[in-house]
């Protein structure tokens, strides 16, 4: 090895390497236990060989590793306390440089955030597995639309309220939450700092398996958690859902935009238990969205898709199916371009409650329900759409639709002989 690369086979060993200046490469030897939390020098890069992936376990209730600048973390397991953050950034530098992440798993959060004296960095991810973590202690998050976001257990955020703060981003092949054990409070969160605060501009953002569950309390109006939430300030060319995204609780958005997405395409099923547990929701702006796979909903009041804000110039889905009370197919309530469903949208139950911009509303678990301000250009849909609770419509249309087109009928259940 030459004099700018360290191999560092005991913690002695390794807290020495990550402050030594002249190191460049850091190779972790040995899986190593009961390791302090340490910062990277700016330019230095830490990991194991890709042959043999180690292992460290920080110090119980500690932080893991500490990025500064130009910073690579690359083939390894990194270990600490749930709640605690495996990776994480420092705030007192003004330019992170280029982050990478690649090949990391990790049992703790990651978190970067644009704050402090963070105004520009560009982070790349390839190969994040966040087996799992707990958000829920994180009291900072994004309030909007009657309601606060939680963070989530991969948080990128610029938190700049000056505009000319920016982020960028490549992001891919991230995934968080075992099935029957998800991470808790949100799982994938990138945002900005609102619509003239600092933003995060990415080029990608692509997910596997996501499991999810927020764990607030039923009857909660005023917080949320999603499974992959782009916030207000996150510009995102394409986002890409390649495994299932579940969530477990209640107000937990499978799949939710505040920002500004060119292009977003679900290719597995997106499924959601709790109450107000909506499959995809969509307050900001969206060009392109095709949901290739079911969206199911077994929660009171959770809603298969929604545009309650923003715009959707093109949305496309495989099949949308809800099982409770108060538990909308579809709901439109601003203008939209092209709404398609291929295979139908059918709903199981009758009236409750469900959570709506940070109010509880009761709401009819209608099919497809076009409401005062909503409106499109045309609907397209193939399998008909079905309601089975009693004095269910199966559609409600008080918005514009400029062409209209239900192949397969529309069938409900009503009372009388």
């Amino acid at each position: 090895m030459d004099g700018q690369t360290r191999l560092a086979r005991t913690t002695e060993e390794l807290v020495r390497a990550t402050n030594d200046k002249e190191v460049r490469n850091i190779i972790v030897g040995a899986d190593l236990n009961e390791v302090p939390p340490i910062t990277l020098l700016p330019g230095q890069s830490f990991g194991s060989s890709f042959e043999k992936r180690v292992a460290l376990k920080f110090r119980e209730n500690a932080d893991g590793i500490q990025l500064s600048s130009n910073n690579t973390v690359s083939a390894i397991e990194l270990v600490t306390s749930a709640e605690r953050r495996a990776i994480w950034n420092d705030w007192a530098l003004e330019d992170l440089g280029r982050m990478g992440l690649h090949a990391v798993q990790t049992v703790g959060r990651v978190q970067i955030l644009a704050k402090g004296k963070v105004r520009r960095g560009h982070i790349e991810v390839d190969g994040l597995d966040i087996v799992s973590a707990d958000a829920r202690g994180e009291q900072e998050r994004p309030h909007e639309y009657g309601v606060s976001v939680l963070q989530g257990a991969f948080t990128l955020w610029n938190m700049q309220a000056d505009g000319d703060a920016v982020l960028t981003a490549d992001l891919a092949n991230i995934s968080v939450g075992r099935f029957g054990a998800p991470v808790l409070g949100s799982g994938v969160f990138v945002g900005g700092a609102g619509d003239r605060g600092g933003r995060v501009n990415v080029q990608r953002l692509e997910t596997k398996a996501v499991y999810v569950d927020g764990k607030i309390p039923a009857g909660t109006a005023d917080e949320i958690a999603g499974g992959v939430f782009t916030v207000y300030g996150a510009f995102v060319d394409a986002v890409v859902n390649h495994g299932p995204v579940v969530t477990y609780g209640a107000n937990d958005m499978a799949l939710d935009n505040w920002g500004v997405v060119d292009r977003w395409t679900a290719k597995e099923k997106v499924t959601t238990y709790g109450p107000s547990g909506i499959g995809f929701v969509n307050f900001g702006s969206i060009r392109d969205l095709r949901v290739e796979a079911p969206i199911e909903t077994f929660g009171q009041g959770a809603r298969g898709f929604n545009v309650y804000s923003g715009s959707v110039e093109r949305a496309e889905f495989d099949r949308i199916v809800t099982h409770a009370d108060g538990a909308v197919g579809v709901q439109i309530s601003q203008p939209i371009g092209t709404l398609a469903v291929r295979r139908g949208v059918e709903t199981f139950g009758g009236e409750g409650p469900s959570l709506v911009k940070g109010v509880v509303q009761n709401l009819s678990a209608i099919a497809l329900s076009i409401k005062p301000g909503g409106s499109a250009q045309l609907i397209q849909i193939d399998g008909g759409l079905k309601t089975h609770g009693r004095n269910i419509l199966p559609l409600e249309q008080q918005g514009v639709v400029q062409r209209l087109l239900i192949d397969g009928g529309c069938s409900g259940t009503r009372d009388g002989p």
